[in-house]
């Protein structure tokens, strides 16, 4: 059985001190196991998912050579911690802690909303209640102090508090700063003290138009104007998520073979999804590109891309130059249209209940379309094309329903 395969918590050995951890929720990470004055300490050496095994034997030998010259890993004198992220003689806060785990695991994250989201969570229900608390005393009365007052009126965002509560103490028990069961897993423990969140919340639905009255919306967005309305039109041609279609950018269209490629760091999925355009679609961004032509000649001046005269920057700009446009405009065309009711994420629901309603395309197509992960594993690491020519018959039908023609 290979590193990757290892499944079961606990803590796999290398030899000479190196460790694979697996905790109860499933992080892996390399540690390597030393002593110093009779004490075990643990070095933190990295995330599997970022450190091969290779490498990770390179940092145990760098860190055994160290322990041979009677330097300790972990600070730059025998027995000290390194200062930088040390709360104090024994360990490190859980303020220290979270900066440090995020700093750690950023790269991995998808874009930088999905970093604040992280920060601001913590701070707000988190630190006030145990940030200046060292990792090894915290308890789970301090996770209960900073759940239960969000825990039924925001389920959402408490269950999501206690999986990074969680993280940051496992990221402390793999760094040596703390020993024990995690205070913040769910399984076995906080499951038995708080109702799950199944229970006390519904899971609410973006409103979706049905896929009937969608012509009629159709013709109703051509008495207005602006930018947000040709996004929302695209958004809906495309099935495509409000972010991927408001960060769209012109280096990304492909006007020859009718191709939008939206790259894996915008993708939900974190994987490059390529959207085959119909005629409509492409219509939209002909009519975007003459704007910016137009633009750029009232500003007297000429832009270059790839050695070849073109659109920059976004296709769909905001108010700011250079800028693209905010989700608020999408649903600001909505409410002009006497649509309160609506989001622009719910027409990829119009969609999908057209396409099983109106159409005998098969399921895996449609998901494919809507950039959705295939949820059966072994069909996952059997699936190696995107299905791209059935998606562009598919869509092609979709923009001709759209505008009230049978599909």
């Amino acid at each position: 059985m290979t590193v990757r395969q290892l499944r079961g918590a606990g803590r796999y050995p290398d030899g000479g001190g190196l460790y694979l951890q697996i905790t109860p929720s499933g992080a892996r990470s390399w540690i390597f196991r030393y002593r110093v004055a009779g004490r075990e300490r643990q070095m933190g050496l990295g995330p599997l998912e970022f450190v091969s095994l290779s490498d990770a034997r390179e940092k145990a030998r760098a860190a055994r050579l160290q322990r041979y010259n009677g330097e300790d890993p972990l600070g730059p004198a025998l027995g000290r911690r390194p200062k930088a992220i040390s709360a104090g003689p024994t360990g490190v806060n859980f303020k220290a802690a979270m900066g440090a785990y995020i700093e750690t695991n950023k790269a991995g994250w998808r874009n930088e909303k999905h970093i604040r989201q992280w920060s601001s969570t913590l701070d707000a229900y988190a630190v006030p209640h145990f940030g200046a608390k060292l990792l090894s005393d915290i308890e789970t009365a301090d996770v209960l102090n900073a759940l239960k007052p969000i825990w039924l009126t925001k389920p959402e965002t408490a269950s999501r508090l206690r999986g990074r509560i969680e993280a940051v103490l496992n990221w402390g028990a793999v760094q040596g700063y703390r020993q024990g069961d995690n205070p913040a897993r769910w399984k076995g423990h906080i499951e038995m003290i708080l109702p799950a969140k199944s229970k006390i919340s519904k899971v609410k639905h973006h409103a979706a138009l049905d896929y009937r009255a969608l012509p009629a919306f159709m013709a109703a967005m051509e008495q207005q104007s602006g930018v947000g309305v040709l996004a929302l039109r695209f958004v809906i041609l495309t099935a495509a998520r409000t972010g991927e279609v408001i960060g769209a950018d012109w280096s990304e269209i492909d006007f020859d073979n009718r191709v939008w490629t939206a790259p894996a760091s915008r993708m939900k999925a974190g994987r490059e999804h390529r959207v085959p355009l119909s005629k409509p679609a492409i219509d939209i961004l002909e009519r975007q590109r003459t704007a910016w032509f137009e633009i750029e000649a009232r500003r007297r001046r000429k832009t270059v891309a790839d050695g070849k005269p073109g659109p920059t920057g976004p296709v769909f700009w905001g108010q700011l130059a250079g800028k693209g446009l905010s989700n608020m405009a999408l649903l600001a065309v909505m409410r002009r249209m006497g649509h309160d009711d609506l989001t622009s994420h719910g027409f990829r629901s119009t969609f999908r209940d057209w396409a099983a309603e109106e159409t005998d395309v098969a399921g895996e197509v449609v998901e494919m379309a809507l950039a959705h992960t295939i949820a059966n594993k072994v069909e996952a690491a059997y699936r190696r094309g995107d299905l791209f020519e059935k998606r562009r018959a598919l869509m092609d039908r979709w923009a001709v329903a759209c505008f009230g023609a049978p599909s």
